[in-house]
């Protein structure tokens, strides 16, 4: 197999150089797994349009997802990425732990949240109905649960990219959940 190397600005397409200039300027630096979205023409802005569309869920319900799918998928560079994120948004390294494993005993309508990105994930797409129910009861909207599976599928790319291409972590690595919550 072929290692995946993290292209340079200087290896990808002028469009994608922009955005590598927009993203340094934005956050000090390319993370990684964009610059490996990057070996497409078109799937690093494609992919940042789509994470950054407008949704009827917060930055916290959009974390909320976003730790529970990683965990599921066991991706290391999205779990690193958004466990910083994650505490960015307020929660706290406990609540990120508790996300990951697909709860949230401190608020009610993450966990229903978490819950429902987990056993979606889990299932691939066949949510059990009393998880189902269960987010219903917990205030989220049809329009709610489109934006979520929505998300479930972003993170879900994102987490078979790092899968199949391994590229070094640029987080603070995030630790194995078991060894977290012992």
């Amino acid at each position: 197999m072929d290692t995946f190397n993290v292209p340079t600005r200087e290896e990808v397409s002028e469009n994608n150089q922009a955005i590598f200039d927009n993203l340094t300027r934005a956050l000090g630096f390319v993370p990684n797994l964009y610059a490996t979205y990057a070996n497409s023409d078109t799937a690093l802005e494609n992919y940042l349009t789509f994470a950054n569309a407008k949704t009827s869920l917060s930055a916290k319900e959009k974390e909320v997802i976003n730790l529970a799918v990683s965990q599921v998928n066991n991706c290391i560079y999205c779990l690193s990425a958004h466990t910083a994120i994650g505490k960015m948004n307020g929660f706290s390294e406990r609540e990120i732990l508790e996300l990951r494993a697909g709860s949230a005993s401190f608020n009610s309508k993450f966990d229903a949240l978490a819950k429902f990105a987990k056993n979606l994930t889990e299932n691939r797409g066949r949510t059990d109905s009393d998880v189902l129910e269960n987010f219903f009861n917990a205030g989220y909207t049809k329009a709610n649960l489109i934006d979520a599976i929505s998300l479930v599928g972003d993170k879900t790319i994102s987490n078979y990219i790092h899968s199949t291409t391994q590229v070094p972590v640029d987080f603070p690595l995030a630790q194995p959940l078991e060894a977290e919550l012992a």
